[in-house]
């Protein structure tokens, strides 16, 4: 037994020997063939969860933007940000390992090794190695689901010949009578959140976005189902689209507490409204398009005169402790905007101020508070003579009310857990709802009676549950 251990030990002190002379050469050779950096898998992280906040698009500060190679190359105000194979000559270094380092700001600065990285992708060249993206975007292409997706909005055409409801990356057109799917519009905005079309019917609005990537509208033909127009704005999701009534204007929300107004014709963006001190999620306009009225998360309803971007007046009194508003609608034929949100109370006001503040700071604009609802409301319609709206609050429920005295007419039971999207039917007889389960339910408007339900989305089955379903008898 000492014979072997003797042996054993002697032959890994020889090993360990081995190990101990050519690690150094083995770790040379490593270094040696070292990766190089990754600007798409280490660089562009980092500048996305410690730059892109303050230099995107839609806030460029310093005119630096980071959220794309080529904007970064471009640099800023200062000058070039990178100078590829010269670190200490490149702006985004000083910016970023200053002492203090201007940049990211209000955030943990980059530590040593990150900065390095930097260091060592400008000196290996600054290269570019995002892969080409496929364009799967188009007819055919379409998304696939297994489970239906909650449905964030929802809209009739104005003809009432066709329901546009919110899918994953797309918005699905049924025809309104059979039921069955006539076009699928699939985009780049992988979230919707706003369904839109134009007074005429000829555009069909659509927002959204990919949360911390893009905000996006899109106009479609509602003729040829084809994409006129894709606007990137923001550097996130953006909300509550509406089209002025002359429908050359889009104005929307974002997360970045703006408002923004389009030119449609040539995209150019004539006002940025950053009075909001939260998100923002309905803007709606005035009957002739001179002024919107925006709503947000900080409780406030703001009134905004469109060719100038100035703020006018806050149409609610904000310190009454409303909580956030969710969505607004616009009244069809007058300047009245109905408020909905957390505290569960629709609220009816007049744009623009009839009475002057007092030092109270009364709600001298608001027409009439209706009914609270079980849950907070995430979504509100007018019916389009202006005589009805409805609600829908996270009870799961849908009511609707007469304008005018606030009775309330029809309660239904739209949903399993709450209602996100609701229509009136243009000719007012029918309301359709959507929500978290995923699935569309259409009633009647005079009766509450439940007409039709069906998924929002066509769900795909694989073959081992269409045996099972065979075999039970339930196909």
């Amino acid at each position: 037994m000492d014979i072997l251990r003797l042996t054993f030990l002697k032959y890994f002190g020889i090993i360990l020997f081995c190990f101990v002379l050519w690690s150094p050469l083995v770790v040379a050779d490593n270094h040696g063939k070292e990766e190089p950096v990754s600007y798409y898998k280490q660089i562009l992280p980092l500048l996305k969860r410690s730059c892109q906040g303050c230099h995107h698009p839609g806030d460029p500060n310093g005119d630096l933007i980071v959220t794309s190679y080529d904007e970064l190359k471009r640099g800023g105000m200062a000058g070039e940000a990178i100078i590829p194979g010269k670190p200490d000559e490149s702006l985004i270094i000083e910016l970023i390992s200053g002492d203090p380092p201007a940049m990211p700001q209000n955030q943990e600065p980059l530590t040593i090794d990150e900065i390095d990285l930097f260091k060592r992708w400008i000196l290996e060249g600054a290269k570019d190695d995002t892969p080409e993206k496929t364009n799967d975007v188009g007819e055919g292409n379409y998304p696939k689901y297994t489970v239906p997706p909650v449905v964030s909005a929802m809209a009739f055409s104005p003809d009432g010949t066709t329901l546009a409801v919110s899918g994953v990356g797309e918005v699905l057109l049924y025809d309104s009578v059979t039921l069955e799917i006539k076009a699928r519009l699939v985009g780049n905005a992988r979230r919707i959140q706003s369904i839109v079309y134009t007074n005429e019917g000829k555009i069909l609005g659509i927002a959204g976005g990919s949360p911390a990537q893009f905000g996006e509208v899109q106009l479609w033909d509602t003729t040829t189902n084809k994409l006129v127009k894709a606007i990137r704005s923001t550097f996130d999701t953006i909300y509550g689209l509406s089209f002025s009534p002359n429908s050359s204007r889009v104005a929307f929300g974002s997360s970045d507490h703006t408002v923004r107004v389009i030119s449609i014709a040539d995209e150019k963006e004539l006002v940025k409204f950053d009075n909001h001190s939260d998100w923002v999620f309905g803007t709606v306009f005035s009957t002739d398009g001179s002024h919107f009225v925006s709503c947000s998360r900080d409780t406030a309803l703001k009134l905004v005169e469109v060719d100038t971007g100035s703020f006018v007046d806050d149409v609610n009194s904000s310190n009454k402790g409303y909580g956030e508003i969710n969505a607004i609608a616009r009244h069809p034929n007058a300047d009245q905007v109905l408020s909905v949100g957390e505290d569960r109370i629709p609220r009816l006001y007049k744009m623009f101020r009839e009475t002057r503040r007092d030092v109270g700071n009364t709600d001298f604009n608001l027409i009439r508070a209706y009914e609270a609802q079980g849950g907070s409301i995430d979504a509100v319609a007018f019916s389009t003579d202006g005589n009805k709206f409805a609600v829908g609050s996270s009870a799961g429920e849908a009511r609707i009310y007469n304008v005018s005295d606030g009775k309330r007419l029809l309660s239904m039971q739209g949903d399993t857990v709450g209602i996100f999207a609701l229509a009136f039917h243009p000719d007012g007889t029918k309301l359709a709802t959507g929500g978290f389960d995923g699935k569309i339910r259409v009633f009647d408007a005079n009766s509450g009676k439940q007409l039709h339900i069906f998924m929002s989305v066509p769900i795909e089955t694989d073959a081992s549950e269409e045996l099972t379903l065979a075999v039970s008898g339930m196909t």
